[in-house]
C-alpha cells in the first residue's frame, strides 16, 4: 500500500480527501493521509509558506516511504508566498499556476533538498475548492438543498471555459458567488455535501488540472518510492 500524505488547507479540503477520494485511490492500492496544515487543532487556513515547509518536512524526512502532496487554493494565499506575486502578472489560469507551483517546489526544494522532494507532487486548486462544484451545477444545487438555484448556478458555469477558470477576488471567488445566492452556505458542511452529490468522475471530467494532479497519484508505484 503506498501513502500519500496530502496537506489540506481547510477542514473543507480534508473531509472532501476523506469521503470522496479516500475510498477510489484505496481501491487502487493507496492511501491518502490528509491533514490540516500546521500543529495538530489547527483549523487550517493562513497558508504561509514557513507552515508548509515544515509540514512537508515532516512527511517527507519523517515518513521516507511516503509521498507527500498538497491542496489548498490559489485565491486567498499571502502575496508573500513564493511566486504569488509573479503569478499575478500572468494571463492565464495555467500560467498562473504554473508559476506558483513552480516557485513554491523550488522553495521547498532549496531547504529540504532534491532527493526528499523526489517524493513531493505539488498542487494548487485554481481558483478556489468552490469551483470543483461547479461541474454540476445541478447536483450542487441539490447538494447544498436548494435546488432553485440551479438555473444561477449554471449561468456562472456557462461564463467559463471550466470550472477551474471561475475567478478569484472577493467578489467574483467561487464561494462568494455561492453565498451571495445562498447566505447560508457553510464551506465544510456543504462543500461536501455537494462533492459528494456530484461525483467524482463528473468533477474529473470537467476540471482538467485536478483530474491531471489525480492521475499523478494513480501513476504511483512501490518501485519508484525512497
Amino acid at each position: 500500500m503506498i501513502r500519500v500524505h496530502v496537506i489540506c488547507e481547510g477542514q473543507t479540503e480534508e473531509m472532501f480527501v476523506n469521503e470522496v477520494l479516500a475510498a477510489e485511490f484505496y481501491a487502487q492500492g493507496i492511501y491518502l493521509v490528509p491533514a490540516l496544515i500546521g500543529k495538530p487543532g489547527h483549523k487550517g487556513g493562513n497558508f504561509r509558506f514557513e507552515r508548509l515547509l515544515t509540514d512537508v518536512e515532516n512527511r517527507l524526512l519523517g515518513d521516507r516511504q511516503a509521498y507527500c502532496t498538497t491542496f489548498f487554493d490559489f485565491y486567498g494565499l499571502p502575496e508573500e508566498f513564493p511566486g504569488k506575486a509573479e503569478a499575478n502578472t500572468k494571463g492565464t489560469m495555467n500560467e498562473k499556476a504554473d508559476c506558483l507551483m513552480g516557485a513554491m517546489t523550488d522553495r521547498l526544494q532549496q531547504k529540504l533538498g532534491e532527493d526528499p522532494m523526489r517524493r513531493f507532487i505539488p498542487y494548487i486548486q485554481m481558483y478556489e475548492f468552490e469551483g470543483l462544484l461547479f461541474s454540476s451545477p445541478e447536483r450542487l444545487a441539490a447538494g447544498i438543498s436548494q435546488h432553485a438555484l440551479r438555473d444561477q448556478f449554471q449561468q456562472i458555469r456557462d461564463a467559463f471555459d471550466t470550472p477551474e477558470t471561475i475567478n478569484n477576488s472577493r467578489i467574483t471567488a467561487p464561494s462568494k458567488r455561492i453565498l451571495s445566492l445562498y447566505d447560508g452556505y457553510e464551506k465544510p458542511l456543504h462543500g461536501s455535501l455537494a462533492a459528494i452529490e456530484i461525483g467524482l468522475a463528473a468533477i474529473r471530467s470537467e476540471c482538467q488540472r485536478f483530474d491531471a494532479w489525480l492521475k499523478s497519484i494513480e501513476t504511483l508505484q512501490p518501485g519508484k518510492q525512497a
